[in-house]
Order: structure tokens, then sequence, then C-alpha cells
């Protein structure tokens, strides 16, 4: 497996940009900095324009809901964090469309928790849901759910959520856009002989060392979250670039050269998704289908309901199905976008005839072909 090179913005085909909450709002004041966030919406609109996928996450709704709600300059209680967030939110939102609907780029707004990202079938509504807006050319706004989440269940800050999100979307790029323009050899503002790192291809012990504490002026959990968002990243196959957010444009100048550290994947998005599919997930059923079928999956094709001729096992949506011939050959394994119990009544029917038998309109495909793995795939994905 060759070895990525580092990406251009402008050739990415799904971006994920996650913005620290000193970026978006005045330390002091709370209040949002608009010409600023106008910038950014500029850089945006250009990259839709050349048709590719946005997804924004944006950290800033308890720094600027806690002024409106008068608890500015003290330590907040969880609920109090879960009180400004909420007030937050709204105005973050209104900032977010403010600065991309003069450009004709909408956003819808998406609230996540720890477990929407980690529990499977939470995790296939939240990516069917931004799979749909991409489609519809509308840019999501992603925070953590802050408003219900305890301490138990919260990532704490966004560069993490960032990670999962791109690994949810299977994303190709995500840019943490921060107060600091990369990853250096040690803290530049006490070590004078401190170097930026420019380019990164596994999160090491040593490079772990370089991240020190948490320090102030380095964000919400420091460079040592922003390490395990890249891990996170490279290992879905996704490029992650730690970039200086504060000057205007800031994704302009990153395309432009500007300095940064990049953290490069081994292999691209899908190919990492399918390595994950073919080698870690335990199988709940199998799937019998007809000659046509696994001559389709051959070529390339999802499985579609009308080929399958049997559904052995019980199992529910998004979990991880074999899938054989009326002989027993295994052809490759899958995740299922339907569940044993409607999979048995619409197998051998068209997709178009679904939602008159389920009452609801799901996938066409019983096993989308980017959820699926052919046995040679899964065997070499177990032999590596």
């Amino acid at each position: 497996m060759t070895e990525r090179t580092i990406p251009e913005l402008g050739s990415a085909r799904r971006l994920v940009l996650k913005i620290g909450s000193a970026l978006v709002a005045d330390d002091r004041t709370g209040s949002i900095r608009e010409e600023w966030l106008s910038s950014l919406g500029q850089d945006i609109a250009r990259l839709r324009s050349r048709d590719i996928d946005v997804a924004i996450v944006s950290s800033g709704a308890i720094a600027v809901g806690r002024r409106d709600l008068g608890l500015s300059g003290c330590e907040l209680a969880l609920d109090q964090k879960q009180a400004a967030a909420a007030r937050g939110q709204i105005r973050l939102a209104h900032a977010w469309q403010e600065a991309l609907e003069p450009h004709g780029v909408a956003i819808a707004q998406i609230l996540l928790t720890l477990a929407d990202t980690e529990e499977r079938r939470r995790h296939l509504n939240a990516r069917a849901t931004m799979e749909t807006l991409f489609g519809l050319g509308v840019v999501p706004v992603i925070n953590e759910n802050d408003t219900v989440a305890t301490e138990e269940i919260r990532y704490g800050d966004n560069d993490r959520l960032a990670a999962r999100v791109a690994q949810m979307v299977s994303a190709d790029t995500l840019v943490l856009l921060s107060d600091v323009d990369g990853l250096y050899t040690a803290d530049p503002r006490t070590d004078p002989d401190a170097t930026l790192v420019p380019v990164v291809r596994e999160v090491t012990a040593e490079i772990e060392n370089m991240a020190g504490a948490a320090l102030p002026g380095y964000s919400s959990g420091g460079m040592i979250t922003k390490l395990e968002a890249a891990r996170i990243a490279i290992s879905g196959g996704c490029a992650m670039a730690i970039a200086d957010g504060k000057p205007a444009n800031a994704l302009s100048r990153l395309s432009q050269g500007a300095r940064c550290t990049w953290f490069l994947p081994a292999m691209a998005p899908l190919a990492a998704r399918k390595r994950w599919i073919a080698a870690t997930i335990a199988i709940a059923g199998t799937l019998i289908v007809d000659d046509g079928a696994a001559r389709a999956l051959g070529a390339g094709k999802s499985l579609l309901p009308a080929g399958i001729t049997g559904v052995d096992g019980d199992f529910e949506r998004g979990d991880a199905v074999s899938v054989r011939t009326a002989r027993g050959a295994l052809l490759g394994r899958g995740l299922s976008a339907y569940s044993s119990a409607d999979a048995r009544r619409i197998m051998g029917r068209k997709s178009r005839e679904i939602e008159s038998i389920l009452g609801y309109r799901g996938r066409d495909e019983m096993i989308h072909r980017d959820d699926l793995v052919l046995d040679a795939q899964t065997t070499e994905s177990r032999d590596s």
C-alpha cells in the first residue's frame, strides 16, 4: 500500500472543518467574530463551487451563550454549561447562516453525543442524515449536544468529535483550525529551539511526547486531543491538518501553502472502511443470493432485495451479515440496511416495492457496495 501524499484542499472529495471556540467568539466579550466568520464563509463557498462536500464542526456555543445568560467570568458547573450551550447554539447557527447564505450555501444544524457516533444504529442514522444533506448541497454544522450529555458521555472537545464525524461520513480531509499553526517538537512559547513538524505519518509515542500537557492557548483539550483526533482520522483513511485559523480566509491560506502539520493515512477512506468491515465486525446473520446477484456483486454492484433468496439468523439494521450462494459458497460480508425481519419481507422483491411492503421508504439496496467486502478482500484484510 503506497503512502498518501499531502492533499490539496481543492481536490478533496469531502472535507470536515473544525473551528475552535477562540476563533468563533471573542475571549473577553463572548461576541461572535462576524468579519472573520464571513471570510471563512467565502472560503467554504469556493470549495462548494467545486462540488466538494463540506461539514463544519463548530465550537463556541458555550462561549457565546454564557454572556447572554450573565455567566461570564466564572467557572461553570455542568448544568450551567448546558444552559449556556442551549442559548449559544441558536446564535451560533444564525451566525453560520449569515456567513454562508450570501454565497447561496444552505446550512443545517446537527447535534451529536458520544453515543451517537459509537452506537452503530445511531451512527448509521446520523451518517444517513449527513449523506442526504450532502446530496442536497447543504452544509451540516455540527456540535456536541451539550444540553443532554453528562460528563460521563461527553467528548468534552470538538477535535475528537470532528474526527469521528470525518470517520462517519468517510471524509478524505479533516482540517482543525486552531490558535496554533501545527505540531511542534516542543512548546514554542517556552522552547526557542522548537520546530514545526510538517508531516506525520503515524502517531507514535515520540509524537505524543511533543504534545506535552494541555496548556492555556491550545484551545479546549490542547494538542493532546488533536493528536487523538489525528489517530482516529488516519485510521479511517482521512488526512488531517492542524492549521492557524486566526487570519482571515484561513482555508484559502492553507490551500496556498500556509504553515501547518499534515497527518497522512496509509489508505483512502473507502479502503479503510472496508478493511474495518472485513476484519473487526462479528457476523450476525446470512443473506443467501441467486446467481444473478452473485454476478452483480462480482462486478462491483450493490446487493438488491430482488437477488436475495433466503435470510438466516436474527439481526438489526446496521449489523454485519455474510453473503452466500445457494450452494453455501461465501461471497463476502457487509452491513445490512434492513433488519432480518424486514429482509424476509422484501427478499426477492423489487426496490420500488419496499415502501408498499414495509410502510416506509428505506434504502434501495440491502447492502450498499460501499458497505460490502467481497470474500477475497475479507481474506486479505484478515491476513494483513
